[in-house]
């Protein structure tokens, strides 16, 4: 049960806090501007491609690497097939996991590591695999961790990840926000050398200064009634949200946001885009999870019994760039079945400044619904 009288208490969640779940929120846009720095020193910017790749090949653990692989293939679009490498099973090592590159990887394709603990033997393997087809590696991980001796070693090129201004907490694993953009940016910068994607140092610099005046409108200082974070996280007490996009952009950060609530939070979360989002989740409107699917649930004693959870729809969209919309279809369905709609829309800018706003917005609701609900923080 959320606890909505600690969101406007910032020192209690500054002492509730110790995954520094906030901390990591509000230091995202420093952290793009340290890994554009180390993108930059890594020799990124001097590279001189001699075309754009077949396809990219994204692999890494965790959900960074699922978010970076999701972000990137949504950024590139139709010019090149991005594509996340799962792991296929175990490796030698006791509880190591494996990656495999599918049979067609060759000369003229790409392979991104990204991994915020780069100790893991199977992608060191898979950097070995690439480098015997002559593909082209490149990976981000922390600086001297075993796997950038291992990519080196394959003459691929190695990012160091960019850490925190702050290196006295530690990040839950690797799911916070100053990770995902750690490993991003540099990625970024690397596709934008190749001609996949259009996000210049420059671009990542109005990126940052997005999410910083983001972390300012989200601040736990922030009262919850002018804080579009702590409102979020406010409405979506008692529920299990049910998450739907519009957009290009609009999309990897739906899902992003239904994988940290699970992750961070504890709570369960489903993402679809519209317009399939309304045969997908309507029957969530009116079956077990439906606002009036307990008629006795206004009488239930509520400190014997916990309070039944509800679906409540959050409708993420881009800036509206003209044409028809699913938004008023999306509203008119949740409304006639009495459920709830919170939505979310970044201001105008570039589709990566509107990423790093709904992004910002959503990772701060997140670590405030940790710490209001007293779970595991």
């Amino acid at each position: 049960m959320l606890d909505e009288s600690l969101l406007d208490q910032p020192a209690a969640l500054a002492r509730a806090d110790r995954r520094a779940l906030l901390r990591g929120a509000a230091e995202a846009g420093a952290r793009v501007r340290t890994a554009v720095r180390h993108a930059t020193e890594a020799g990124l910017g001097a590279l001189k491609p001699e075309g754009r790749p077949r396809a990219v090949l994204i692999a890494g653990p965790g959900t960074a690497a699922s978010g970076v692989a999701d972000l990137l293939s949504a950024l590139a679009g139709a010019a090149a097939p991005v594509t996340r490498l799962r792991p296929t099973g175990v490796a030698a090592a006791a509880g190591a996991l494996r990656w495999n590159l599918p049979g067609w990887a060759g000369p003229v394709d790409l392979l991104l590591i990204a991994t915020t603990d780069g100790s893991e033997p199977g992608l060191a393997v898979l950097a070995e695999q690439a480098y015997r087809r002559g593909c082209t590696v490149v990976a981000v991980a922390p600086q001297r961790a075993p796997l950038s001796e291992a990519v080196a070693g394959v003459h691929g090129m190695v990012v160091p990840m960019a850490t925190a201004p702050h290196e006295e907490y530690d990040e839950s694993a690797g799911a916070g926000p100053g990770a995902l953009w750690a490993l991003l940016t540099p990625l970024l910068l690397l596709l934008d050398r190749v001609g996949l994607v259009n996000a210049p140092s420059d671009a990542l610099q109005q990126a940052a200064d997005r999410l910083d005046r983001t972390a300012e409108r989200c601040g736990p200082a922030i009262v919850a009634y002018s804080n579009p974070a702590k409102s979020l996280a406010a409405e979506l007490a008692d529920s299990v949200p049910l998450i739907w996009t519009e957009g290009e952009a609009a999309a990897p950060a739906g899902r992003r946001f239904a994988a940290v609530l699970a992750e961070l939070a504890g709570r369960p979360a489903l993402a679809a885009e519209l317009p399939e989002a309304l045969p997908a989740h309507g029957v969530l409107l009116s079956g077990a999870f439906a606002a009036g699917a307990d008629p006795e649930d206004f009488f239930r004693d509520r400190v014997e019994e916990p309070q039944a959870l509800h679906a409540r729809v959050v409708l993420l969209r881009d800036r509206p760039a003209g044409g028809l919309t699913a938004a008023p279809a999306a509203r008119e369905l949740a409304l006639s079945h009495d459920t709830t709609v919170s939505e979310l829309e970044p201001e105008e800018g570039t589709e990566l400044e509107q990423i790093a706003e709904l992004l910002a917005v959503t990772d701060f609701a997140t670590a405030y619904l940790a710490l209001a609900s007293g779970g595991r923080t």
